[in-house]
């Protein structure tokens, strides 16, 4: 770290930053202590495995404490205080990781280093027990070049493997267990090896759990994915199946291809003696068993208020049903066998509740869970999932489908998914003595909550998102079309045609500057408590994506000892696996699949961390300083005195921390974990804090009305023409955007707030353009849809929803008055994102006060906050514009209104307080001005006329005209004169038209450009500007467009003026006129070509030197005056100059060939040198032939005439009079 960044960090307190902190697991009631024998050094990470810790320190050293039984020097095994890798010294370490019994480090340059255990190759050496000191491990790649090192950005480590993320964001393993992903069955792998099957994918994040790995996986984007198989590529049995039953069709993707699975030798046998189906007779009986199962027990409805329908509990709890079929997981051979193995799962589910003193918890299923994935890519059309689709939902309403659903379940099947988890010795011994009856309700429980929420849960809901976003996966549609209405079938078709995708899909600068939040989660390894998130307790060979993850905009994943965290952009948390202490931070069934953690209803987690057997949380709070929730194993002393009875927190457990100071980031390990926590100093750490945790807040309100307000009002029926639905759509696509920024943004907030905290550093400093510009460009089509009465057109369609959501309305908003009117309430919801650029400007400020005056921090962090403080100020200023124009479009005529009004034209102001008068008016006319942004238009009785303001000039009569309160109007074609009442009427309109005027020209807005610290505004337009303009008076210009340089109304400079016929001209102008070098193209329908002048022009005709080039093919170069030809000029016909026709060079008059001239007749093998006269030859000349004949004399009409001399080949000399009909009459002579 060089010497002007140290001090810069200095100034901002860093030796109060990374203090390090412990607590004992199991002891929420224990305060902190300090590490014990540790300096002063501010801590960037720590890592902790079984009995041991690292430190990575702020310049880049690492230390270890703990039991470290790997050191060869006995006194180093137990240390008193943390002591220096100094193998690692002058590395300058970047990151760390600690397994169970090793660790790993990454240094700035991506080499790693490893040290510990390593009886499993965990550290990548072969047959060596410890690795004492770091020792650099070699990673490369033979596929591209083996001599060269991949570089690494991130390491895990787990008990026996280690994971590490390259460079190019891909997975090496290494060590011992299924937990690496690697095809191969020879442990320990010591060489590092790449993990082939996620390939390709960008790869954002790797951990590792003590035998299981978890990878945080970049979704492809849509162009990427190809068409979906119709097999397996490694089973062979196809992926999607279509089930046709009497009254409904079932279809399915939940293809689980066993090779990905590794089997118990007993479970291999039961697969191959299984029958592929159960007979038709159970499957019948046991589905009505099932559906009247569901009827009795009745289950809570959850509103999917996402996506604006209604669903009925049972769709609720039926859609999100997906089980594996019988063919795809190992089943057993009779129901004898499935009962007997159903027994000994209820009995261990019913035995562990008892032990841990506790009834099964109800179900309560989440709203969350019955979304379907509506931010996964779409698979292509040409799949065969989505031609199924289209083809049943082309014809089916999408509730008449859904009630079918329960008749679509088999409660073998139910069974089935539950005889794939392997049983574990001991698991049927001791069973407890429970009645039939209790087993029962015990089983009907299991299944129920299986069906409402089970693995890779879906929903079948809303068809047209499926086909537009590819969500939902398993759809059971009816057969019997006779049962489904007209109104049903006419809105399933209907409602398909009006999508908007609310995920952005663009791949921008954003993108590539801050986290990507379209993210998907991949495990594999050991699945025995089911850490692995699939829904069933079975290893994985190679990494499997967690379906029902996809779309919740997962940003950081924790794997502890036997369970998995995974945490999201709108601060919840996803758990599964064990959870025997309730480590999982709730009590919801099954733990085998993602279901969120219940940390705290009010406030948001922005980081986690997981241990052996509990959880950390940080949570935001009111007064932005990080509260910290435990959840997980308690010591048995705390709750009594026996020993055995070991047991979990009920919910997380607040701990007792705020003394402490800023938590910026917790590590856990087995029986301790760790905080590392900053002083406020100057307000500096607090600010940072205040910035992050408004900024996670603002974005899942956005998201909240996104899905709870912005969808359900896409969806509904009538919403007005097709102009307002567009704004609509573009303002959902521009929210969308701004949202996805501030999400993104919020995870990148919280990664900041792990490491050194620069202020220079914060992405709205470095790249405030990015949110500027999405701020602008949302606040542009959301006053856009005001101008245009979008609210009003909303009123009736959506009063009925709005109605029902009536709080959900006025708690987004903010708004507490009881009597605000709805769309007032919407209105306010709308414009709420631009209040957040208050914030920010209020925020950096406070950052700025930390810094010295002088600094480049503080002037930078100035800089800023203004420029989003006028941002603020300048959007307000649009809105009160919009609101304005809302106001008189209301008041305005409405034949006018309909033509006049554009979404993107404001009102500036208007002449109806007869303030301005048009001079020389009658009497009785009446005569109304309304300047808008981009004309100003004149409006009389019924008709009204607009002038562009890009070619409007307003100029102050002077006193000496008599126009002592009067304003010149000019434009292209007319000029006139406006009367104001008084003085100040009439400066207020000049400055009004001026600045319009002024800002039309500019063509955006009159903010100035980020950095540009200057925002003055030109007092008066300029009377020589570019614009374009189409003429509709002027007699020879009528319809003509002109673009161009103009002076004072009239085009001057360079310019293009085409008409509708297809002429064009393209060059200079003078006074409105073509005047200089151009180019003029005229069309010749009849010879389908065009004429084409390149040349000289005066006062709008062709005049000097050019080329006029005929569409007959005829070329003339030369003088022209007035349009035509005259003065000296070459005439060449024909397309070539080597095979013209003919060929004349000589004078012209008044486009006809006049004076001396010659023409040469290649066709006829005639030359003519002589006198010309209007087009024809008439005076002397002489002509040649191509024969060896010579004439010379008097021409007269083309004929030669009088006296004259023939001269043949011969030589013969022939002298006398020649006649019309050349007749020779003279003497001959040789």
């Amino acid at each position: 770290m060089d010497s002007k960044k140290r001090s810069s960090v200095e100034a901002e307190g860093s030796k109060e930053r990374g203090l390090v902190h412990v607590w004992q697991a199991g002891s929420c009631s224990l305060a902190p202590e300090r590490l014990p024998g540790w300096g002063g050094k501010t801590v960037l990470q720590a890592a902790l495995g079984v009995k041991h810790g690292v430190l990575l320190t702020e310049d880049g050293e690492v230390y270890s404490f703990g039991t470290l039984p790997w050191r060869s020097e006995p006194a180093e095994i137990c240390p008193s205080s943390p002591i220096l890798e100094n193998a690692l010294v002058g590395q300058y370490v970047v990151t760390v990781a600690s397994g169970s019994f090793h660790n790993g480090a990454v240094t700035e340059s991506g080499v790693v280093y490893m040290w510990g255990e390593n009886s499993a190759g965990q550290c990548a050496v072969a047959n060596q027990q410890y690795v004492p000191e770091p020792n650099p491990v070699s990673i490369s790649d033979s596929e591209t070049s083996s001599l060269l090192a991949v570089r690494i950005l991130q390491l895990a480590c787990g008990e026996e493997h280690t994971l590490a993320l390259s460079i190019s964001r891909e997975i090496w393993a290494w060590g011992t267990g299924c937990q690496l992903g690697l095809i191969t069955t020879t442990f320990p792998v010591t060489k590092p090896q790449k993990v082939e099957h996620l390939a390709g994918r960008v790869v954002l994040q790797v951990a590792c759990g003590a035998f299981h790995s978890l990878a945080l996986v970049q979704c492809l984007p849509s162009q990427d994915l190809k068409p979906v198989p119709e097999r397996c590529n490694q089973c062979s049995q196809l992926l999607i199946t279509m089930t046709d039953k009497e009254d409904h069709v079932i279809i399915s993707d939940s293809h689980c291809c066993p090779l990905g699975v590794t089997l118990s030798e007993s479970q291999v046998e039961n697969q191959a003696s299984t029958a592929i189906s159960p007979s038709t007779e159970t499957l019948d009986n046991q589905g009505e068993v099932f559906e009247n199962t569901l009827v009795e027990n009745d289950v809570p409805v959850a509103t999917d208020a996402t996506r604006g329908d209604a669903i009925s509990s049972q769709q609720d709890t039926m859609g999100t049903t997906e089980i594996s079929s019988a063919r795809n997981t190992p089943s057993y051979p009779d129901t004898q066998a499935v009962n007997e193995y159903v027994q000994t799962l209820s009995d261990r589910s019913v035995r562990e509740n008892s032990e841990n003193g506790e009834k099964p918890m109800p179900s309560q299923p989440f709203v969350e869970e019955a979304v379907p994935n509506l931010h996964s890519p779409p698979t292509t059309s040409t799949s065969a999932l989505n031609s199924l689709v289209v083809s049943c939902a082309s014809a089916v309403g999408v509730r008449v489908a859904a009630t079918y659903e329960a008749g679509a379940l088999s409660l073998k099947k139910v069974m089935n998914f539950y005889s794939t988890a392997p049983c574990e010795p001991g698991t049927q011994a001791g069973s407890s003595s429970i009645g039939p009856e209790g087993l029962k309700d015990s089983r009907e429980e299991q299944v129920k909550q299986e069906s409402m929420q089970g693995k890779k849960s879906s929903s079948l809901v809303d068809i047209r998102e499926e086909e537009s976003e590819g969500g939902s996966r398993r759809l059971s549609l009816p057969g019997l079309l006779s049962q489904v209405s007209p109104r049903l079938l006419r809105k399933a078709a209907r409602v398909k045609t009006r999508t908007v995708v609310l995920t952005p899909t663009y791949s921008g600068e954003a993108d590539a500057l801050l986290p990507s939040l379209r993210t998907e989660v991949w495990t594999w390894g050991k699945g025995k408590e089911g850490q692995l998130g699939h829904g069933d307790v079975l290893p994985r060979l190679q990494p499997l994506c967690v379906k029902c993850l996809d779309g919740k905009e997962v940003i950081y994943l924790e794997a502890g000892g036997y369970h998995s965290l995974a945490l999201t952009a709108k601060s919840q948390v996803y758990s599964w696996g064990s959870n025997t202490f309730g480590q999982l931070g709730h009590y919801d069934f099954p733990t085998t699949v993602p279901r969120l953690a219940k940390v705290n209803s009010e406030n948001g987690v922005w980081s986690v961390a997981a241990g052996q057997d509990y959880s950390l949380f940080l949570v935001d709070t009111e007064d932005f300083q990080p509260g910290l929730y435990y959840s997980g194993r308690q010591d048995p002393t705390e709750v009594d005195n026996l020993p055995e009875n070991h047991s979990g927190t009920k919910t997380p457990v607040l701990l007792s921390c705020s003394k402490l100071g800023y938590i910026s980031r917790v590590t856990a390990g087995k029986d301790s974990y760790l905080a590392l926590v900053d002083k406020n100093v100057m307000g500096y750490i607090a600010s940072l804090h205040e910035l992050a945790t408004t900024e996670r807040r603002f974005y899942s309100k956005l998201s909240d009305i996104k899905s709870h307000i912005l969808r359900p009002l896409l969806s509904l029926d009538n919403l007005g023409t097709a102009s307002t639905v567009q704004l609509l759509q573009e303002v959902a696509s521009r929210f969308s955007k701004l949202c996805y920024l501030i999400g993104q943004h919020g995870a990148s907030l919280s990664s900041f707030l792990h490491g050194i905290k620069e202020a220079r550093s914060l992405v709205i400093l470095k790249h405030a353009s990015l949110f500027l510009d999405s701020y602008t460009e949302y606040c542009t089509s959301i006053t856009n849809f005001l101008v245009m009465g979008g609210f009003q057109l909303l009123a009736k369609p959506a009063i009925d929803f709005l109605n029902k959501n009536q709080e959900l309305l006025q708690d987004l908003s903010e708004v507490n008055d009881e009597n605000t009117q709805l769309m007032e309430i919407l209105n306010t919801l709308f414009f709420l994102p631009i209040r957040r650029l208050h914030n920010y400007a209020k925020v950096l400020l406070k950052l700025a006060t930390c810094f010295e005056v002088t600094s480049p921090e503080y002037q930078k962090l100035q800089d800023s906050s203004s420029c989003y403080e006028s941002l603020a100020l300048h959007l307000g200023r649009k809105r009160k514009e919009a609101e304005y124009t809302l106001g008189f479009w209301k008041t305005f005529p409405g034949k006018m209104t309909d033509s006049l009004r554009k979404p993107e034209r404001r009102l500036l102001c208007e002449s109806s307080n007869r303030a301005l008068s048009l001079q020389h008016a009658g009497r009785f006319s009446v005569n109304w001005f309304i300047l808008f942004n981009d004309a100003l238009v004149h409006a009389q009785f019924s008709t009204h006329h607009v002038f562009p303001l890009a070619t409007l000039w307003a100029e102050p009569l002077s006193e000496e005209a008599g126009g002592v309160n009067g304003l010149k109007i000019t434009t292209p074609e007319e000029q006139f004169t406006l009367i104001s009442s008084t003085p100040q009427e009439k400066t207020k309109w000049l400055r009004a038209i001026s600045q319009a005027v002024d800002q039309a020209l500019r063509g955006t807005s009159d903010l100035p450009p980020y950095g540009s610290g200057s925002s003055i505004q030109r007092q008066e337009p300029p009377i020589s500007r570019s614009a374009k303009y189409t003429f509709y008076k002027d007699p020879r210009l009528k319809d003509a467009t002109y673009d161009g340089r103009w002076l004072s109304g009239k085009p001057h400079g360079r310019g293009v003026l085409k008409w509708p016929d297809g002429k064009m001209y393209s060059g200079m102008f003078r006074n409105g006129l073509e005047d200089g070098y151009g180019e003029y193209r005229i069309p010749n329908k009849a010879l389908n070509k065009e004429d084409h002048y390149v040349g000289h022009w005066k006062e709008g005709k062709m005049c000097g030197q050019g080329v006029y080039s005929y569409a007959s093919g005829e070329v003339f170069e030369g003088c022209f005056q007035d349009n035509m030809r005259h003065g000296h000029g070459l005439l060449r016909s024909g397309k070539l100059t080597s095979s013209s026709p003919s060929m004349f060079i000589g004078q012209w008059v008044m486009d006809k060939k006049a004076g001396y001239g010659v023409f040469d007749d290649i066709t006829r093998g005639e030359k003519y040198m002589g006198m010309w006269q209007d087009d024809v030859c008439q005076g002397n000349g002489v002509v040649v032939t191509q024969f060896g004949l010579y004439y010379e004399g008097n021409f007269h009409l083309n004929k030669m005439m009088g006296n004259g001399v023939l001269l043949s080949e011969d030589d013969t000399i022939y002298e006398g009079e020649f006649s019309d009909d050349w007749t020779l009459n003279g003497k001959v002579g040789n």
